[in-house]
C-alpha cells in the first residue's frame, strides 16, 4: 500500500515561528515512529520570515536542526523556492509540481499569516485536504473580539470587555483621558490591554492605573488596530483540548501554574516558569462543565479537528469564565494540547494519526450546493 504524502507546513511570517518550527518537529517525529512510518511520507514546506515558501534540502535541515537557516536578506530565490516576496507582494507558485504530490496538509502555523485563516483559504482554494479550521473557525480563533461575539451568542460566560479602535486612541488625543476614565469606570483595576489579532501574549499588559492604561492601549495599538480590554479576575487558569469534527471529544481538564503576574510570551516559553498540572485538581462537576463549555465554544466558531481552549475559575464564588479558543495551539511534546489528550489516553503519535484521518474525514464531506 503507497504511504500518504503529508506536507508539513511550518515557520510563517509570525512572532511565534521558532514555536511553529519547535511543533514541527514533534509533529514530524510522530509521522516517523514505529506506528505510523508505514502509513506516511512527509513532505516539508518552509515559510522563511520573509515570507518566502521553500522546498527541498532547506525545510528538511530546519526540522533537523531545530533552527531557522540564516540566510542572506537579498538572496535570489532558489530553485527549491515556490513562492518569494517582491515589491508586489507574493508571485505566483514557481515549483507547482511538488505541492501537487501532497496528499494532506498539515498547518503547523502559529499566529496571524497562518493560524488566522489565511493559509486555510489558500489550502481551501486549492481543494486539498488540510489539518484543522477552516476559514471561519481559524479567523474567529484568532479575533479575540469576534470570538467574544461568538461566545456571547453562545451563551458563554466570560469576564467584562471594552473595544476599541487605533483610530479612537490616535486620531484625537485631546479626548484620550476620557476615553481611560471610561474603560476604568466600566472595568476598574486591573485590567488586561490586549491587540485583537495576536497570539502568545504578545502586546498584552496588566494594567493597574490610568497612566499605565494609556501607556498599554498606545502600546496595543501599535500591533493591531482593533483593541480589546478585560476585567481583571482572580481565578486559576484552566485548559481543556478538544478533538474531531462535528462530533468532537473534550479531554481532561489541565491547569497552569506560574508566578509571573500573569502568563505573558516570557512565562509560556522560558522553560520553568510554569507548570502543567495534568489532571487539575477540580470536582468532578466542575471539570465536566469546563469539558461540556468547552465543545460549545468549538462549535460557536465552527471549528474544525483541534482547539484548545482556555478558562478561568473562580474558586470563591464556582464561576468559570471562558478566556479563548486556539485553534491550533502549541504542538510540541511537552506543549499542554497533546499533554491532555495523552492524559487522556491518546498518545502523541495516535493523536497526529487521528488529525490526519480528521482531515481527510472532513475533506470527504460534499460541499453545500449553491
Amino acid at each position: 500500500m503507497s504511504k500518504l504524502r503529508v506536507g508539513l507546513l511550518f515557520g510563517g511570517r509570525s512572532g511565534e515561528h521558532e514555536v511553529s518550527i519547535s511543533s514541527a518537529r514533534a509533529i514530524a517525529l510522530a509521522l516517523s515512529a514505529e506506528e505510523n512510518a508505514n502509513k506516511y511520507e512527509i513532505l516539508p514546506f518552509y515559510i522563511q520570515k520573509d515570507g518566502r515558501w521553500l522546498a527541498g534540502d532547506v525545510p528538511q535541515q530546519v526540522l533537523t536542526s531545530g533552527k531557522a537557516p540564516q540566510l542572506p536578506e537579498n538572496e535570489t530565490p532558489s530553485a527549491n523556492s515556490l513562492l518569494s516576496t517582491t515589491k508586489n507582494n507574493l508571485s505566483p507558485w514557481q515549483s507547482p509540481s511538488q505541492v501537487a504530490e501532497v496528499d494532506v496538509w498539515f498547518p503547523i502555523l502559529h499566529g496571524p499569516n497562518g493560524e488566522d485563516g489565511t493559509i486555510q483559504g489558500l489550502l481551501s482554494l486549492m481543494q486539498v485536504p488540510f489539518v484543522g479550521s477552516g476559514v471561519l473557525g481559524s479567523a474567529l480563533g484568532m479575533d479575540k473580539i469576534a470570538m467574544k461575539m461568538a461566545f456571547a451568542q453562545a451563551g458563554l460566560a466570560q469576564v467584562k470587555y471594552v473595544t476599541l479602535t487605533r483610530a479612537q486612541i490616535w486620531s484625537n488625543r485631546s479626548i484620550f483621558p476620557k476615553l481611560c476614565d471610561q474603560i476604568e469606570a466600566t472595568l476598574g483595576y486591573p485590567c488586561f490591554v490586549k491587540p485583537a489579532n495576536l497570539g502568545s501574549s504578545v502586546g498584552i499588559a496588566k494594567v493597574r492605573s490610568p497612566q499605565e492604561l494609556e501607556a498599554a492601549l498606545d502600546n496595543a495599538a501599535s500591533y493591531d488596530r482593533r483593541i480589546i480590554v478585560e476585567a481583571g479576575v482572580i481565578a486559576r487558569e484552566v485548559e481543556c483540548a478538544v478533538l474531531g469534527n462535528d462530533q468532537p471529544q473534550a479531554s481532561v481538564v489541565g491547569e497552569i501554574s506560574f508566578e509571573s503576574d500573569f502568563y505573558d510570551y516570557e512565562t509560556k516559553y522560558t522553560q520553568g516558569l510554569a507548570d502543567l498540572l495534568i489532571p487539575a485538581q477540580l470536582p468532578d462537576s466542575v471539570m465536566r462543565q469546563i469539558q461540556d463549555m468547552a465543545l460549545q465554544a468549538f462549535a460557536a466558531v465552527d471549528a474544525a479537528g483541534l482547539a484548545r481552549v482556555d478558562f478561568f475559575y473562580v474558586e470563591a464564588t464556582g464561576e468559570i469564565l471562558i478566556n479563548e479558543i486556539n485553534t491550533f495551539p502549541g504542538f510540541t511534546a511537552t506543549s499542554m494540547y497533546p499533554q491532555l489528550w495523552a492524559k487522556s489516553g491518546i498518545p502523541f503519535a495516535e493523536l497526529v494519526d487521528r488529525l490526519i484521518q480528521l482531515a481527510l474525514e472532513r475533506h470527504s464531506t460534499p460541499e453545500p450546493r449553491e
